[in-house]
């Protein structure tokens, strides 16, 4: 099988993340799927990258990419249901090894250190990718429509050492915490359009 078509047949898995719903809602009010999870976070990346020079941007864009392959198969795990960490990764690594048997082998072992170095979490890329993915999630709380009984305030604990020693992150924190906060402020817990 050539190369080509061990790609196609790995893109065409990655459809399953279209169809994969999170918990989070968007402003249309429907559920959001991972996929588009996933394309918000590298926009967010692609647009904070200028104000990091530092840190390699085609890593930081691929890992915004591979970071929730691992929901292709079990769907999101919300952080919200305090998830076992040990078996969520457990389930996202089986499913990561099962997407990447598509891809050639250089690719796959590739992808898999990249999934891997994601969730590590020790390089400055993987810190950074890790970081927005909380700030996406909270955006995505903050912007879309969701349920009366969301509960605004685990957003502000959220990921927050995440964000920790870096000016650039704690500034982006500061301003998703200033909108948590008005959501909060409202009698129903939903800032009004």
């Amino acid at each position: 099988m050539s190369d080509l078509v061990q790609q196609l047949e790995f893109v065409r898995e990655l459809e399953r993340l279209k169809n994969t719903t999170r918990t989070a809602w968007t402003s249309s009010g429907r559920h959001e799927s991972t996929a588009e999870h996933s394309w918000r976070l590298a926009m967010l990346a692609a647009v904070l990258l200028p104000g990091r020079p530092g840190l390699n941007a085609e890593r930081v864009l691929l890992l915004c990419l591979i970071h929730d392959l691992g929901e292709a198969y079990d769907g999101d795990i919300s952080a919200a249901l305090l998830p076992d960490p040990m078996h969520k990764r457990r389930l996202e690594q089986a499913a990561v090894l099962r997407l990447t048997q598509l891809l050639p082998p250089a690719q796959k072992t590739s992808f898999l250190a990249l999934w891997e170095e994601y969730e590590a979490c020790t390089t400055p890329e993987a810190r950074f990718v890790k970081a927005l993915d909380k700030a996406e999630t909270i955006l995505q709380h903050n912007q879309g429509s969701m349920p009366p009984d969301f509960d605004y305030a685990f957003n502000l604990n959220y990921g927050s050492s995440y964000f920790e020693n870096d000016a650039l992150l704690c500034e982006l924190r500061r301003l998703l915490d200033a909108e948590t906060s008005e959501h909060l402020a409202e009698p129903t817990g939903k800032k009004e359009p």
